[in-house]
């Protein structure tokens, strides 16, 4: 998975920098630490210009069933034959209600 730093993703979303911070504290992204505990967005989190279409409101399904965020980027990835591909790719091809409806039964 291709991670951005938060300036990276400043200059991608065209804010500064400590709006980038707001967006994250905001569940527009999610952050993850590095082996080397840098903090780190997924690159796959950003497109066209801001986050991925229904991303935030998967972020905020699966908080709500109480999901830690490395577990979040885990289920994102997570390959699913039923899909097919991952639920990161779903949203990506703006699938978004099919995964915000299996996000929230994850969490029963």
């Amino acid at each position: 998975m291709e991670l951005l730093t938060i300036p990276q993703l400043a200059d991608i979303l065209d804010v500064d920098v400590v709006q980038a911070h707001q967006l994250v504290r905001d569940g527009e992204f999610i952050i993850v630490r590095t082996e080397a505990g840098q903090r780190r967005v997924p690159a796959d989190f950003v497109q066209d210009g801001g986050s991925v279409k229904s991303l935030r409101a998967v972020i905020q399904l699966l908080r709500d069933a109480r999901f830690e965020d490395a577990e979040i980027v885990d289920w994102l990835y997570r390959k699913d034959d039923t899909l097919p591909g991952t639920p990161i790719q779903a949203l990506r091809e703006n699938r978004g209600n099919e995964i915000k409806r299996r996000a929230q039964a994850a969490g029963f």
